[in-house]
């Protein structure tokens, strides 16, 4: 039986992927940033998940506003680094396991779940920068990946209770493919940063920590905030912690946070990683 053995959250800062591409992660501004992600890779090393499930939005790299999916999921067997009009970024492609996609896909359409099915796409930096994070540089990751792509960008956005669910049922989805793989599976996006108007450069730390705090450890008072709130509080972008709600719906009530690090900014983002396993 296939089995979810962790839940990480991550911000998919595109700087972050840049500066390491070009060797440029250094200094006294990145030095605190390479010391927070340094045991999550330590762990990612010791943990060797088979496959990574990753929760992340598209930044109009495979999609564009013609047609906007809530939720979908990539089934193909491999995924290109998408041009985002400064070329592809020079990491390794992403291999899938078209396998246990298919699988995932039928059983959340027949709970209900509609999701668009992608037989091809590129993935931008919204599912490569996690990975980055977690590997560094490899030649080849070390594990396969399912996409799954949530619409933040676009009103209406799903609500965080829906994203939380999405998870539940994504849990039961793994659990029932009959073979032994272990999967992680990936909320990224946010904190808190709006790239835009008058608030262009918003960072709500405070409001970030707490949110944080209660996502790992009282999941249930997050998951009815409103969009409003989100809005309010971090940001026009950082409606993308939704998507960390679909990672905490596939784990336990209660978990076990492995690492948990913040640091702002990050470029014009509050940067946010944590870690958790279930208890049992």
């Amino acid at each position: 039986m296939a089995k979810i053995i962790a839940g990480i959250g991550t911000s998919h800062i595109p700087t972050v992927g840049a500066v390491i591409d070009n060797d440029q992660m250094h200094g006294e501004y990145w030095d605190p940033f390479i010391a927070g992600i340094k045991p999550a890779r330590e762990w990612m090393e010791k943990t060797k998940p088979d496959v990574c499930l990753i929760v992340y939005n598209d930044h109009a790299s495979a999609f564009s506003l013609k047609h906007i999916s809530t939720f979908g999921i990539g089934v193909a067997q491999e995924y290109q680094p998408a041009d985002e009009g400064y070329g592809p970024r020079q990491v390794p492609v992403c291999n899938g396991n078209s396998d246990l996609s298919w699988h995932i896909a039928e059983s959340l359409v027949l709970d209900e779940f509609d999701m668009t099915i992608s037989n091809e796409m590129p993935v931008d930096h919204g599912l490569t920068v996690p990975l980055t994070i977690m590997y560094d540089q490899p030649k080849e990751w070390p594990c396969q990946v399912i996409p799954l792509y949530v619409n933040v960008v676009q009103y209406p956005q799903p609500t965080g209770n829906r994203c939380y669910n999405l998870g539940k049922a994504i849990r039961k989805a793994v659990e029932s493919y009959p073979e032994d793989i272990t999967v992680a599976i990936f909320g990224t996006g946010g904190l808190s940063h709006q790239l835009q108007g008058e608030r262009a450069g918003l960072i709500n730390e405070e409001y970030d920590k707490q949110w944080l705090e209660k996502l790992v450890n009282d999941p249930l008072s997050v998951k009815d905030i409103s969009h409003t709130e989100y809005l309010r509080e971090t940001g026009s972008e950082g409606i993308e912690a939704i998507m960390w709600l679909v990672m905490r719906g596939a784990m336990d009530d209660e978990v076990n946070e492995v690492h948990r690090f913040t640091h702002a900014p990050v470029s014009n983002t509050n940067y946010g990683l944590t870690i958790i396993e279930n208890k049992k």
